[in-house]
Parts: C-alpha cells; structure tokens; sequence
C-alpha cells in the first residue's frame, strides 16, 4: 500500500478480534514510531507496548473515551517529558502515533488514540517515573469488521480542501 492510500484509507477502528498480533507486526509498529521525525530529532519519547488484557483493561478506565484499549491486541502507551515545557512535544508524540498507526494500517491492523485524562493513575498502573507524562495511547488490534480494512471513504466524512486551505495568507 502507497502512503497516500493509506492516508486516504485509513479507519479509526475501536472494536477488535480476540485474536494477537505477531511478534513481527508488533516490532514493526513500534519500530515506525521509533523512526518518526522530532524537533531537533530530540526523539523525547519512550512506548510501553502492552499486550497483557488485564493492564490493558485497567488503562481503559482512565480516559471518558478510552475503553477500547480494553478490547485490543496492542496498547501503546507514549510517553514524553512534560508537555508543558515545550510546545512541540506533543507534536512529535503525535507524529510517532501517526506513524505507528500507518504501518499497522498497512499490516490490515485498525488502531485508535485514547486520551488519557487521569495521567497519575496510568502511572500507578503502568509504573513509569516522574519524569515521564502520559497524555495519549494507542490501540491496536484486527478489526472485528473486516470491512473497514477495504471500505472506500466515506462521502461527506471531511472538510472539503477549499474549506481548509488557505493561499499564501488568510
């Protein structure tokens, strides 16, 4: 799959099979994320890859809109400094998800972000150091609808680009 189509393509996807990823797939989504571009190529990020449904479960309650970690195959939790003290830190966080999301897209694995809205109680659960935030994870998993892997997009489901883009100014 070319990079365009998979952008054009791409489904967010919250419903999973029971069904694991292998191994390689797993290293090739993380790996995507590892190679993702940074400011100053600071790479200010770390993952933990989940794959244990208990921990996966317990991180699905602490965002309104996070239970879909629940049902996946792969969670991953990104990690970056305190968001606070720069401004492109969640950039780049978003970039690597982007990425990692593409390179699943590309292997038929559906992924969806989860906000993480009560960071300390990730933290007890995942057990990371203060030093590290967590505001954003992934899910991953087969799509229980298949379907979405190969659906054609949807008429209607995005702004139209004269609606979005602007020439040289406003």
């Amino acid at each position: 799959m070319n990079v365009m189509d998979a952008i054009r393509l791409k489904r967010a996807v919250r419903k999973f099979r029971d069904t694991p990823l292998p191994g390689d797939a797993v290293h090739a989504i993380l790996n995507a994320g590892r190679r993702a571009q940074s400011s100053k190529n600071n790479q200010a990020w770390r993952f933990i890859a989940i794959r244990d449904k208990a921990i996966l479960k317990e991180l699905s309650t602490c965002g309104e809109w996070a239970g879909h970690l629940a049902g996946a195959a792969l969670g991953v939790a990104i990690l970056t400094p305190d968001p606070k003290d720069k401004f492109q830190t969640m950039f780049d966080a978003g970039q690597a998800a982007a990425y990692m999301q593409l390179a699943a897209w590309e292997l038929g694995i559906g992924s969806a972000p989860a906000s993480i809205y009560e960071p300390e109680k990730a933290r007890g659960i995942l057990g990371f150091p203060a030093e590290w935030h967590l505001r954003i994870a992934l899910s991953f998993g087969y799509p229980l609808e298949e379907e979405k892997l190969s659906a054609p997009p949807r008429k209607g489901g995005r702004a139209e680009f004269e609606d979005v883009v602007r020439w040289e100014r406003w």
